[in-house]
């Protein structure tokens, strides 16, 4: 299962390992038990800290198995296979319960020591799935930490009758003690905060108490990143505050055009943002997003108030707050999101296979999601607002040659339908005739572009009717000592490149501004 190449690389890894680890399996006759006996005792045979065994009398799911300290008989465990993008999360799994410190804040993990109570986590995952190890590596780390933490990760495409049952229909999808907890991506400081219930007001009133930066910057995407390294290295005062580190770059799978990364993969390239960032004197604030913009009053600071109720001042700022996914806006879009309605294919593609699904958008994105989906679900329908569609030629004439994808132009969706509980189909007029059709699928991919995430500026810098920031050629707002770069500017073609050049521009011109105004 493991070739010559990955086992050395993987033994050089447990080389690491400073005591004991246990791997404990639960298993039955099927193919996949198989193969989890036969990475299990392979990954046993690379370390001599490592011991595998097999207790097939304990009320847990088949297969799975359980990476423990010997002496706790307590540890994260897997059920169905850890490979695909989940292989990472076993092996980090593996490193932290054999002592291999967490790179995590040191504060963040003694919170995790101290949470009290008895959690039992349970994260549904595809092995495709590119947003699922950062949450499925935050709970297995919790439950290495924290006696009384527990957690499963589970492969939904080998439990497809939990899939069922709960009602999971994107991933990950996160249960606390059976109950849903989470959808989507989530950070450890993310999971903690949640079930902490006075971690916000505590962080809140540590943020509230910072020295004023002589540059904060709002956001922690690629402008965001770049303008705070670019900062740095100027040697002022500098933040950086965003809800999750990377921003839309940890949507994204394969990245082929950024100049001198012939491809890379969006978690990847937003590791190697953070890590660039790390290396100098950045005050990151995870974690957290901007409610409200008060600009400086004359000679003042101007201040940005968070969604948790810290306020942060700086003589100047960056906005870097990216974009978001673009809703439809139809009845039904919000009951069925994540139970039908969902906005990535690579997670949640999986989730339908052998099912009747929509693609909405005839862009770039929509069509390589129908492109992607219909080698996994049994047939396609890709809808287009316009009467033709955007995308590439190269991505059409692909499209078009796929016996299981349906086109239809000129269709504008105005409702998803369901039965309450998940998605049944779509309801679309056709913009020429104006007859109203109905189309049943299991699964709508909603890929009509990006919103800028704006909103909370309302009355302080000024904006076009898109929402997207006006800038100039030095990425200065119409606030003076303010300053936006990236997709939620309007700055021309929204591109991982662009957005990094940006957010350099607008930093040096926030430096610019304040040694002049010094």
């Amino acid at each position: 299962m493991l070739d010559t190449t990955m086992q050395a690389q993987l033994k050089a890894y447990l080389e690491k390992l400073t005591q004991p680890v246990e791997l404990v399996a639960t298993l039955d006759d099927g193919a996949t038990s198989a193969e989890i006996r036969e990475l299990l005792t392979t990954i046993a045979g690379l370390s001599d800290k490592v011991s595998y065994r097999e207790d097939n009398q304990l009320a847990v799911r088949k297969p799975s198995f359980m990476i423990a300290n010997p002496q706790t008989q307590h540890g994260p465990r897997f059920a169905g296979s850890p490979l695909g993008h989940e292989f990472t999360s076993l092996v980090l799994a593996l490193l932290q319960t054999g002592g291999h410190p967490s790179k995590e804040a040191q504060d963040l993990l003694v919170q995790v020591r101290e949470l009290d109570g008895d959690l039992h986590f349970e994260t549904y995952y595809s092995l495709s799935c590119h947003n699922c190890p950062d949450v499925v590596q935050a709970l297995n780390l919790m439950a290495i930490l924290n006696p009384r933490i527990h957690h499963t990760a589970i492969d939904g495409g080998a439990f497809q009758q939990e899939i069922g049952d709960r009602n999971v229909m994107g991933v990950p999808a996160v249960f606390l003690n059976e109950q849903p907890f989470g959808q989507g991506r989530m950070t450890l400081a993310e999971i903690v905060s949640k079930v902490d219930v006075n971690a916000e007001k505590r962080a809140a009133a540590a943020l509230s108490a910072r020295e004023a930066y002589d540059v904060l910057i709002v956001g922690s995407g690629p402008a965001g990143a770049a303008a705070a390294v670019y900062a740095a290295r100027k040697g002022i005062r500098t933040g950086l505050m965003g809800e999750r580190f990377g921003g839309q770059v940890l949507d994204t799978v394969d990245i082929e055009n950024y100049i001198s990364v012939p491809k890379t993969e969006g978690a990847k390239l937003a590791g190697a943002l953070k890590a660039h960032v790390d290396d100098y004197n950045v005050d990151v604030i995870d974690t957290q997003s901007a409610s409200r913009l008060i600009p400086a009053a004359e000679g003042g600071l101007h201040q940005i108030e968070t969604a948790s109720g810290a306020v942060l001042k700086a003589k100047s700022l960056i906005i870097a707050t990216g974009a978001r996914w673009r809703n439809m806006n139809v009845p039904g879009e919000e009951q069925y999101r994540t139970r039908g309605v969902t906005y990535c294919p690579h997670c949640d593609g999986p989730l339908f296979k052998g099912k009747r699904v929509a693609v909405i958008g005839g862009g770039n994105s929509g069509v390589e999601a129908a492109i992607d989906l219909a080698g996994i679900v049994e047939h396609v329908t890709l809808l287009e607002f316009a009467p033709e569609m955007k995308a590439d030629k190269v991505l059409q004439d692909k499209v078009r040659s796929l016996a299981n994808v349906d086109i239809i132009l000129n269709a504008q969706t105005t409702e998803v339908k369901g039965d309450g509980k998940t998605l049944t189909g779509l309801d679309y007029r056709d913009r020429v005739s104006d007859a109203v059709h109905h189309l049943p699928v299991a699964g709508i991919f909603v890929q009509i572009g990006l919103l800028p995430n704006t909103g909370w500026l309302d009355g302080t810098v000024e904006r076009n009717r898109m929402g997207e920031i006006i800038i100039d050629a030095k990425c200065e707002t119409s606030v003076k000592g303010v300053f936006a770069a990236g997709d939620c500017t309007t700055v021309p073609y929204k591109q991982i490149i662009i957005a990094s050049g940006e957010g350099a521009k607008a930093s040096l011109s926030a430096f610019d501004h304040l040694i002049r105004s010094a």
